[in-house]
């Protein structure tokens, strides 16, 4: 059982709900984050933690390899679970140079530091590397098409997705040549908690009280399958409990929806929120629509993305028979927490809106 792990990329959305998720539920281990806190790497995700003394954040690159290895020696690291990743698609359209230096160069580095590290404390059979990928490496599917598995071929494209999967191929390739513990997750698209706002849904929460457009992407009948991100973090927990040396799990919500579905879905609710709670107006005063329960009339096409994949489903029934992994959330529970919460946190969202 793990007793000191690094994070990377712990002040990200899903680092940080893992980071809490474990800390709840394993409440010996030490967590160490290490995050250079780009934009999407948020500290104020994290603070509540500070008085925690089982945590610990360092600020850093992960693509600086004599830091890794300075904190694997002196932190006494068995376990990495490896989130830090540029990820954001449109971004990578336009700047696909961060996600091969982060994604590629980043878990490189990261990995050329565990095998020096730990080949020479010969201790590596005791240590664990998990790689936390994505179901966009799998490329697209068509409407009729089955969910992707771990046996699907890898068929990336965008630069993000194929910087990604250069990353699981490299984690891969360090457990056959060297005999480096690892495992490897894909994940379908999360959603919750201390999400960044430029990602679907929190960007139409956020719009909406606001009174700004809401976005859609060509016809908006791309289909995503969501994953609450507690979920996914349980998941993770699995796999390093229960998982394989060398495999790779898929962690998905069994849960699809078009995104112009899911930002009908978000209007509707936020427009019931107004009429349930009549502070919401004063605590939103730019959300006039959802007062007058109309934010639907926000909605707008927009012209779609740059090789814009159709379709992503994941099948978790590896995950499900190896490891006994089940969403805990269903799809109202969870969307109606993740909704709750940014309605109370305009302090962790606002200010990500003016950077």
């Amino acid at each position: 059982m793990a007793k000191n792990i690094l994070v990377t990329g712990g002040a990200g959305f899903i680092g940080a709900n893992f980071v809490y998720y474990w800390l709840a539920n394993n409440p010996n281990n030490n967590i160490v984050v290490l995050d250079l806190l780009t934009y999407a790497g948020n500290y104020e995700s994290l603070k509540p933690l500070e008085s925690n003394p089982l945590f610990s954040f360092i600020k850093g690159d992960i693509c600086d390899q004599a830091l890794v290895e300075s904190i694997l020696t002196a932190r006494n690291i068995d376990t990495i679970v490896h989130f830090a990743a540029e990820s954001h698609v449109d971004r990578s359209i336009s700047g696909p140079a961060a996600f091969v230096q982060t994604n590629v160069m980043g878990t490189f580095s990261l990995l050329e530091a565990c095998r020096k590290v730990w080949l020479q404390t010969n201790k590596l059979a005791e240590h664990r590397f998990h790689h936390v990928s994505t179901d966009e490496v799998y490329g697209t599917l068509s409407p009729t098409e089955p969910p992707f598995s771990e046996t699907t071929a890898y068929a990336p494209n965008s630069p993000y997705s194929a910087s990604k999967a250069a990353s699981d191929h490299l984690v891969r390739s360090y457990y056959h040549t060297y005999g480096l513990n690892v495992t490897t997750s894909n994940c379908s698209n999360n959603y919750g908690p201390y999400h960044f706002p430029e990602k679907l849904i929190p960007l139409i929460l956020t719009n909406i009280l606001q009174d700004k457009p809401l976005p859609v992407y060509g016809d908006g009948k791309q289909i995503r399958d969501w994953l609450y991100v507690e979920d996914h973090a349980r998941g993770i927990e699995l796999v390093l409990k229960e998982g394989r040396l060398g495999e790779c799990y898929n962690i998905g919500g069994i849960n699809e929806w078009t995104n112009i579905d899911i930002v009908t879905l978000l209007c509707n609710m936020v427009n019931m929120a107004f009429q349930q709670d009549a502070t919401l107006s004063s605590k939103f005063p730019l959300a006039t629509l959802a007062k007058e329960n109309r934010s639907e009339s926000l909605i707008t096409y927009v012209t779609d993305r740059a090789g814009h994949d159709r379709r992503y489903a994941i099948d978790p029934t590896k995950s499900e028979v190896e490891l006994g992994y089940k969403p805990k959330e269903t799809f109202e529970s969870g969307i109606k927490r993740t909704l709750d919460w940014y309605l109370n946190n305009q302090q962790w969202w606002s200010p990500l809106l003016k950077s």
